[in-house]
């Protein structure tokens, strides 16, 4: 059980930087959560017009979510499960922002890498096909979101496909607002500021 919990701590800590809010404070760009949809990842950064910053911060939220599960897993692959779970809601709550941090895609996309490259893969191809079809990376990223538990599924990881699972579900939480307004058309496309 303590590796389990001590997995649950280091997760939450290392999925709780926030790098966006970081990375464009550093570039004097101010504080990214006053702009767009006021979110700390990446698809907020790139609305302040630098596609580096945004690349970077996508970057930098997958590998948070990827460490701490490839780290956890020496302890075992439930450790690596909680950490990877922990990083995720890290990202999406984390306390040195009052628990209001982003929506979790790349954090997602990074502990699902972990899991199994191959699944990380089809969340990509999945991702890109859907956003050059139709240009929103709300949409892109829960069409994703579906495919991915599946295929964990698929390539034989039934315990972390669960977990995926339960991610997705959040997801979709998190990306409330944004069906919402993808259902009356008023969607901000990727590139698009405002």
């Amino acid at each position: 059980m303590t590796p389990t919990i001590v997995a649950l701590a280091f997760g939450y800590v290392l999925g709780s930087i926030p790098f966006g809010l970081l990375i464009t404070r550093a570039a004097g760009l101010g504080d990214v959560r006053k702009i767009g949809s006021g979110n700390i990842g990446a698809t907020n950064v790139l609305r302040t017009g630098n596609k580096g910053l945004a690349a970077a911060t996508l970057l930098l939220d997958a590998l948070k979510g990827a460490v701490a599960v490839l780290i956890a897993s020496f302890w075992g692959p439930q450790a690596g499960i909680a950490a990877g779970l922990a990083a995720f809601a890290g990202h999406l709550f984390p306390l040195w922002l009052g628990f209001k941090g982003g929506k979790g895609v790349a954090t997602y996309l990074g502990v699902l890498a972990a899991f199994s490259w191959q699944a990380g893969l089809v969340f990509a191809a999945i991702w890109l096909a859907v956003a050059f079809a139709v240009r929103y990376s709300s949409l892109a990223a829960l069409t994703a979101a579906i495919g991915s538990p599946i295929a964990l599924y698929m390539f034989g990881q039934p315990q972390h496909a669960v977990a995926l699972a339960i991610m997705s579900v959040i997801v979709f939480f998190t990306h409330r607002a944004n069906i919402s307004r993808l259902l009356s058309g008023t969607e901000t496309k990727i590139g698009q500021k405002g």
